[in-house]
């Protein structure tokens, strides 16, 4: 499903660039259409029966149909973010191979979208929650709130318009940018509507790392692409690489077979890594809407329920060993953690301030999680009114424990270390668990979304970065550091931008080349790297004052 050409290059067929052969233009035929249709219809099916499912499997109520509308809307507007982000940022995987005459423009999107659906699949779901990480915590904590909801759709319809923007100019801006962008301005407007009562924004050392990766990435694809190529050049003296391609005529086997693998791997990896981002925000959903059937990993087994239950009783022993940083009584230290524990670890949270009350209040809720489960079996026992204060319960400790033992504050005794980390991994079992449908939705939203829109910035990365002609060492070149950084990122569980990986691989590869750059474009690409925090900042904040007021 091809995209109209931009304003900025709605003549490209007239370019002196234009990919020999390409076809950008060409119509869908009645078989693609019905496919994608098909697959879009399946999929939204598959969604509501899953849902269905497992709200009956959780006690819900049948007749309750309006949480189950109010599911399915927000699910709708989460999953839209995805199809944007398939067309906006897939198509950089497949420029490459378009404009080296490797694949046919219309096979490239739809191989790049079946990989973008596996990629999906196979994700580890450590973005996700990353991403998550990054919202205020009172929100979280109460995100079926009207302020809760407000925060979730805020955030995703500013960083949809945003990305629809442009897309519309054909600019290649970056998803991850976007939504980041789209999370620190929902913070920094719930803080100022609470006042200093409420919370402390977003929390600022992980959104540094995420912002860290999102900054480096283009540097990182400029310099590391400029220098692959030179470094091809100097090993592999075969001058088919560095030529323009000939006019309808695919590459040599071996050049096509490249650059097909590095379009498959950048596919792969953009959905491994993007298409959690889009998890991350359904779960929140999931478990503001109806916590009962998702806010706890009901699949969890029941020996790993036992071994829970032992570790929080072990891990409260020995917490309340560990040496106070000041004269206070220690049982009055405890007492006090004991009365207002949730709201102990809620501040500590935000604001990362070891108090005298902070290690007693984790021992607190570690012996409350404990109980709670003493009597049941499995997570899917535990009483359906319980279940949040309970998902509550883990998200605090858990985040709490990360914290302690990143910041080496305060400093823990080995046995007790090593009772957090193996009492945090039980946590994030039971409650960093994305459901199988929610995987496969996100993969046909990234998947199709590939297949829609895409011309518009194939047209930017292949024609209007660098001044000649895109050869077959340069897109691969470019591919491969695109791929190989995302894969990266996604061991460490950050987000990073494909679309500023491969555009700015693009552009160190014309600069080795010595092949000149179109500086017009590289200004819009810069502006629109700078711009798109702040206008998603001010999107998101907007728009979360006006739900705020409605919901």
């Amino acid at each position: 499903m091809s995209g109209a050409a931009s304003p900025a290059g709605g003549h490209a067929h007239k370019h002196k660039k234009e990919a020999p052969g390409a076809s950008l233009d060409r119509k869908n035929g009645t078989l693609e259409v019905f496919a994608f249709f098909a697959v879009l219809v399946g999929g939204l099916g598959y969604v509501v029966w899953s849902i269905w499912g497992d709200m009956q499997a959780a006690g819900i109520s049948s007749l309750a149909m309006l949480p189950f509308i109010m599911l399915l809307l927000a699910l709708l507007i989460a999953l839209a973010f995805e199809f944007v982000n398939g067309f906006h940022d897939t198509a950089n995987a497949v420029a490459t191979v378009i404009y080296t005459n490797s694949l046919p423009a219309h096979f490239a999107v739809v191989w790049s979208g079946f990989w973008n659906f596996l990629g999906v699949l196979v994700s580890s779901g450590a973005v996700a929650f990353g991403i998550i990480s990054l919202l205020p915590v009172e929100l979280i904590l109460n995100v079926g709130s009207g302020a809760g909801m407000a925060m979730v759709f805020a955030l995703l319809i500013a960083a949809i318009i945003w990305n629809l923007g442009t897309w519309y100019l054909g600019l290649p801006a970056s998803s991850s940018h976007t939504l980041i962008g789209s999370i620190i301005g929902v913070g920094i407007a719930n803080q100022i509507i609470q006042g200093q009562s409420g919370t402390s924004g977003v929390d600022w050392g992980q959104a540094a790392n995420v912002g860290y990766s999102l900054l480096l990435s283009p540097v990182v694809g400029f310099f590391a692409a400029g220098l692959l190529l030179l470094s091809m050049k100097a090993l592999i003296k075969n001058p088919a690489l560095y030529r323009e391609p000939k006019a309808n005529k695919a590459p040599p086997w071996w050049i096509r077979g490249l650059l097909v693998l590095t379009c498959t791997g950048v596919s792969f990896a953009h959905g491994s890594n993007d298409g959690q981002k889009g998890m991350g925000l359904i779960m929140l959903i999931l478990i503001g809407i109806v916590p009962t059937a998702y806010a706890l990993n009901r699949a969890v087994a029941p020996e790993d329920v036992a071994q829970f239950r032992a570790l929080t009783l072990a891990t409260a022993a020995s917490l309340t060993k560990t040496p106070l940083a000041d004269t206070t009584p220690v049982d009055d230290i405890q007492s006090a953690a004991s009365v207002n524990a949730r709201a102990l670890l809620t501040d500590y949270v935000r604001d990362h301030q070891v108090t005298p009350e902070t290690v007693p209040a984790l021992a607190q809720v570690a012996r409350e999680m404990g109980a709670m489960v003493a009597t049941t079996s499995t997570l899917a026992q535990v009483p359906a009114a319980a279940v949040p204060n309970m998902r509550n319960d883990m998200y605090l400790a858990s985040e709490t424990i990360r914290i302690m033992l990143k910041t080496g504050d305060p400093a823990f005794e080995p046995e007790t270390k090593e009772n957090l980390l193996a009492l945090k991994r039980s946590l994030d079992a039971a409650t960093k668990f994305i459901p199988l449908w929610v995987k496969v939705a996100v993969a046909i939203a990234l998947g199709l979304g590939t297949m829609v829109g895409w011309k518009r910035i194939v047209v930017t990365v292949g024609e209007k970065i660098g001044k000649t002609h895109l050869t077959y060492a340069q897109g691969g070149a470019a591919e491969l550091v695109a791929m190989g950084t995302i894969m990266a990122a996604d061991e460490f569980g950050l987000p990073v931008s494909t679309t500023h990986v491969l555009s700015s691989g693009v552009a160190g590869t014309m600069a080795a080349n010595k092949s000149g750059l179109q500086m017009s474009t590289v200004r819009n690409l810069a502006m629109a790297w700078i711009l798109t925090l702040p206008a998603a900042i001010a999107l998101s904040a907007g728009l979360y004052v006006l739900l705020r007021q409605i919901m």
